[in-house]
């Protein structure tokens, strides 16, 4: 066994059962930024003699725990930094390996909650009623419903959510109904059931001043009514992808697939809680091209959701596998060029990570030992992009891609309704392809595995659609102040904004432009105008880099305006290595930090190397 193997085994027989079912009641206080919560936890003994249980908790105020309806004890363990504190429950009666019992907690949410965003009416686009929305992952979950916040562990849940009456509730499950609340008039209480299995960190939960529109036969998006016609347009498409996905993977088994679009500070590109993909309003373009995030949302509920990395270690099986299927749905609706040019843009996220976190840092194994390490610390394109790459070398070694999305699609029929650890995978891809282990053995396991860095292949990628980026980029990259004439508006004209995207990427990995090339490139091609968040912020990356002052408060209002990770922590980094705007860039995230999330308000924290707690230097 390998050691993240015992660590699981270990893991288990902490928790000695497993949680089978959740019914929670939840009443949202937007006054008081709490939830008054009551979780009933079916849980089944995983041994003989059961008599004490231990759930996650953070932050939580509990006020009483009952056992099938008897008052049990209950202490809270010591406090850890991230893990919260442990809640151990000790049951009045004994269980037999197999028995299942009902364990009630009543509880409250603190206003700090780190899975919970309270938004004032000025932080939403409507600006008259309050917001709430939950992002649980990694293990946030805890700071909303004391659980077994591991991925290792997966159930259904039933919810009935209290609200004010000018507020929607809408959860990761399908809804089931509403009514006025029997304890307050004034308050609506939505029901919502999840009958498929999942993990705790996909438990989400949203009330605002929702509106939905139709997109689909099995699809409806949601957002403020500010949003809500511009995302049904931008969104369209959802039910072809989903076909495709289905062609691809097996059936879709979740029943609705829809996608919410949140307000600007919700930290990722997209969340796929089941039933309801969250999506940041950055992917809101007006031409469809950032669709690729709702491909990569769609993909998860086979790989993620349905097969679910057994711990945090092989958060790649997770993401890369759904990478992989995100660019198979391109491929199949775009062509094998659009994948293998989204596979090239891939390698450079990943190249990017790695200078980032140092090629010899652990962080950047594919399988890491987060042995007291913070999971959000560790995020990172590497589980994403190494793991892609890792399945795109295999796939060239197998046969093709229709040979290795057969295994794909095996993997997740043999793992469905589970969770898997990276040797279960790969005991299963050797099983699969039991004829060619002569091909499996001469793969270097370890350099891919647990190797800091790049990988140890480099995949060649076709670069048809690559190459006018190259060219173009190159040009720039050579050109001395007397060759700026002879670059024209039209440059740019025949390029889609993938190519834009990837030329602006070409550039931010070259040694920073002169100042004199970035104002000439804006004249001729105008990329201050652009409303595609991907261009804007590569862009305003490459200004600042030259030490464009101009283009330093537009770099300081994008990584404000909105608060998605992967444009607001480069920005403020970008402005903050700006030595003579160091101040500035410390300034406006001191004043604006309290609208910020508070897993990116961490984050952006360190990376300008501040005191979590103060805005001291």
């Amino acid at each position: 066994k390998t050691p993240l193997d015992l660590i699981f085994d270990k893991y288990v027989w902490i928790y000695s059962c497993v949680t089978k079912h959740l019914n929670l009641a939840l009443a949202l206080d937007f006054e008081r930024r709490v939830i008054r919560g009551k979780v009933a936890l079916t849980v089944e003994a995983l041994r003989d003699r059961f008599s004490a249980l231990t759930l996650d908790s953070r932050d939580l105020q509990i006020v009483s725990v009952s056992a099938n309806g008897q008052a049990a004890r209950f202490t809270m363990g010591p406090k850890h930094s991230f893990k919260g504190t442990p809640l151990d429950i000790t049951l009045p009666f004994d269980l037999s390996r197999g028995q299942h019992v009902i364990v009630e907690v009543t509880y409250e949410t603190s206003p700090s909650a780190t899975a919970l965003q309270w938004l004032t009416p000025a932080q939403t686009a409507g600006k008259t009623q309050p917001y709430l929305f939950s992002q649980c992952q990694a293990h946030h979950c805890r700071s909303m419903i004391p659980c077994q916040d591991t991925p290792s562990v997966k159930h259904t849940y039933y919810a009935q959510v209290s609200v004010p009456k000018d507020l929607v509730a809408v959860m990761s499950a399908m809804r089931d109904g509403q009514e006025v609340d029997p304890q307050d008039s004034s308050r609506i209480v939505y029901r919502f059931r999840q009958p498929v299995p999942m993990p705790s960190y996909l438990i989400a939960i949203v009330a605002g001043a929702l509106e939905s529109r139709e997109i689909g036969p099995r699809s409806r998006v949601w957002s403020e009514k500010e949003f809500v016609d511009k995302a049904a347009f931008e969104f369209s498409e959802t039910e072809t992808m989903l076909k495709t996905a289905e062609d691809l993977a097996g059936p879709y088994v979740w029943g609705q697939y829809d996608i919410l679009v949140l307000p600007p500070s919700f930290p990722y590109g997209g969340m796929e809680n089941p039933c309801l993909t969250f999506a940041t309003p950055t992917l809101l373009a007006g031409d469809k091209s950032l669709s690729n995030v709702i491909a990569h949302e769609i993909s998860h509920s086979w790989t993620g959701n349905l097969v679910t990395n057994k711990t945090w270690e092989h958060f790649w099986l997770n993401e890369g596998h759904t990478v992989y299927l995100e660019r198979m749905i391109g491929r199949s609706l775009e062509s094998e060029q659009f994948r293998q040019f989204k596979a090239m843009g891939g390698w450079k996220d990943l190249q990017d990570s790695v200078n980032t976190f140092g090629a010899n840092n652990p962080l950047t194994n594919l399988v890491p030992s987060l042995q007291d390490v913070d999971p959000d610390d560790a995020f990172s394109s590497v589980p994403y992009e190494k793991g892609f790459a890792l399945l795109y070398h295999l796939e060239e070694l197998l046969g093709g891609p229709e040979v290795f999305m057969g295994f794909v699609k095996s993997y997740i029929q043999m793992f469905a309704y589970g969770s898997a650890t990276t040797d279960e995978w790969k005991n299963y891809l050797f099983t699969y392809f039991k004829d060619k282990v002569d091909v499996l053995n001469k793969v270097d396991w370890n350099g891919w595995m647990f190797t800091p860095g790049m990988p140890p292949v480099k995949n060649q990628y076709d670069t048809t659609l690559a190459d006018a980026c190259i060219a173009l980029s190159q040009r720039w990259i050579k050109a001395k102040d007397g060759d700026l004439s002879s670059f024209k508006e039209s440059d740019v004209k025949t390029l889609s904004s993938h190519q834009i995207i990837e030329f602006l990427s070409l550039l931010l990995q070259e040694e920073p432009l002169p100042l004199t090339h970035v104002k000439k490139m804006q004249q001729l091609y105008d990329l201050n105008a652009s409303m595609n968040a991907e261009i804007r912020f590569r862009w305003l990356r490459l200004c600042v880099r030259a030490r464009w002052e101009e283009a330093v408060p537009m770099a300081m209002k994008m990584a404000t305006e909105q608060g998605r990770m992967k444009f607001t922590r480069p920005l403020f980094k970008e402005v903050f290595n700006f030595e003579k705007y160091r101040d500035e860039a410390v300034r406006m995230f001191v004043a604006h930090r309290a609208a910020m999330h508070p897993v990116t308000s961490g984050l952006v924290a360190k990376d300008l190397k501040l005191d979590a707690n103060t805005a001291s230097l």
